[in-house]
């Protein structure tokens, strides 16, 4: 499935830049690439290995240790207000990040292309937001 999962992603990508008008690099041998959406880069990961695709865009700096009112917000969002996609601490950097995990196996071009809109879209508005005085 290795070459299987980084070549149909890659297609889906090829297409998702083409029907966009926008020059995206190539799908990496690491199975990485990353696309900027608004004030939003996400960045896409096959995980051929596992069978999965990964979808990362950070979204904020670590929140204070003792932030609960953050850290409910957050966890309280990604049940009401984030799609597909949900907020996660980087587990090194502690950065917040949106995340979506899916399986390769069924994905088709239009559930790629809904992840990608949903996660940037959303990932456009939070890191504003979370950039706000008092968010």
């Amino acid at each position: 499935m290795t070459d299987d999962a980084m070549a149909k992603v890659g297609q889906y990508l090829e297409r998702f830049a083409a029907e966009r008008d926008l020059a995206l690099p190539p799908l990496g041998p690491d199975g990485v690439v990353r696309i900027q959406r608004g004030s939003a880069v996400v960045s896409v990961h096959v995980l051929a290995e596992q069978g999965v695709i990964l979808f990362l865009a950070r979204v904020a700096d670590p929140p204070a240790a003792d932030d609960a009112e953050r850290l409910r917000q957050l966890l309280t969002a990604s049940f009401t207000a984030t799609g597909d996609a949900a907020f996660a601490l980087h587990p090194e950097s502690g950065d917040v990040y949106l995340r979506i995990l899916r399986s390769i196996d069924g994905l088709d071009y239009e559930e790629l292309e809904d992840l990608l809109h949903t996660i940037a879209t959303v990932a456009d508005h939070w890191d504003d937001r979370l950039k706000a005085p008092g968010a």
